[in-house]
């Protein structure tokens, strides 16, 4: 079973006593777990009567290897943006199938018209916490570092995006402290730390119940949290070589604020290459060299801040995480099997 497993996956970092470190991943649902493969994706919730509904889909857009640097998708920094971008549609899909049965009295789909007058509140849901994380994690700690260091310079541009970074790691871990104190959303750090102990179970090659994945810990080297933090530590090197005095001098503006706005617009603009970058870091890199020390290092941020992001679960949401994880593992073995 494990020489059979460790064939059809690819290693990556792997924890002490795994046999193998897989690719599935996933993400904590209100009262449920999505987890994700190569060829399909699926859910499991927890449903008010107590039973587990769970639906799989195919990805849309499969893993192809052979494809390799011919596909504009797998090109380095590039693959990281995609990346991204489909984790976070597969997220909002995941987070509608929860959302329809987490709290709903019977298992009845919704009708298409339903559907359709869903569209627009998503579509606006997605626009509305897009400008909220901007305005969180992009103007505010720009603002706070101008009121203590004064309106940015080139000169000084690595002090100056180091106090910025470190009002971004404070404002990252206030929010997810605050998010903990609300009891719905402490649950779906349970099931967070359910999708990690569940993985952990799974690449130790132990069969699948709540009583061995119990027995894991709630931390995973390859869990997004990672990627955020990575993203902060490059923004300060990518930042940092900005000429935003060019900029200003070349566009004429001669305002402490026109030069405030300047270095926001700059940040918003180099989003996904700081996204491509970390993604090149901490999954490309890391993840091809697990026996190097830098790569602990690296990701020790990312581990520690998982105290957060996670908490213990108990074995209903250990279940969920479950019945997920063997759905996609179930529909990439018939795959091997032709």
């Amino acid at each position: 079973m494990a020489n059979e497993t460790e064939a059809i996956r690819p290693r990556g970092i792997a924890e002490e006593g795994e046999l193998f470190a897989t690719h599935i991943g996933g993400s904590a649902v209100i009262e449920g777990v999505m987890m994700r493969g190569k060829l399909s994706w699926a859910v499991a919730v927890r449903q008010p009567n107590g039973t587990i509904y769970v639906e799989e889909h195919d990805l849309e857009h499969p893993a192809n290897p052979s494809a390799g640097l011919r596909d504009w998708r797998r090109w380095p920094v590039v693959r990281g943006c995609v990346s991204f971008v489909e984790s976070m549609a597969l997220s909002f899909r995941a987070m509608g199938v929860a959302s329809e049965h987490a709290y709903e009295p019977d298992d009845e789909p919704l009708g298409q018209d339903a559907a359709d007058g869903l569209a627009p509140w998503m579509a606006g849901s997605v626009v509305l916490g897009t400008a909220i994380g901007l305005a969180l994690f992009v103007v505010a700690p720009a603002a706070l570092t101008n009121l203590v260091l004064g309106d940015y310079s080139s000169k000084g541009a690595l002090l100056w995006n180091l106090v910025d970074a470190g009002w971004r790691v404070a404002i990252f871990i206030g929010y997810i402290v605050a998010l903990r104190l609300m009891p719905d959303m402490l649950r779906v750090f349970r099931y967070h730390g359910a999708e990690h102990e569940t993985i952990h179970c799974y690449e130790h090659g132990e069969p699948l119940t709540p009583e061995n994945a119990a027995r894991y810990s709630c931390l995973h080297v390859r869990c997004g949290t990672a990627f955020v933090i990575m993203v902060m530590i490059v923004a300060i090197v990518v930042n940092t070589l900005i000429p935003v005095d060019a900029l200003v001098a070349a566009w004429g503006i001669t305002t402490g604020i026109g030069r405030f706005l300047v270095v926001v617009l700059s940040r918003v603009v180099m989003i996904p290459l700081v996204a491509g970058l970390a993604y090149e870091v901490t999954v490309r890199w890391a993840g091809s060299h697990p026996e190097n020390p830098l790569v602990r290092v690296l990701l020790a941020p990312g581990l520690a801040m998982q105290h957060l992001t996670t908490a213990p679960p108990d074995a209903g949401q250990l279940e969920c995480a479950i019945r997920a994880l063997e759905l996609v593992d179930a529909r990439e073995r018939r795959e091997a099997a032709g």
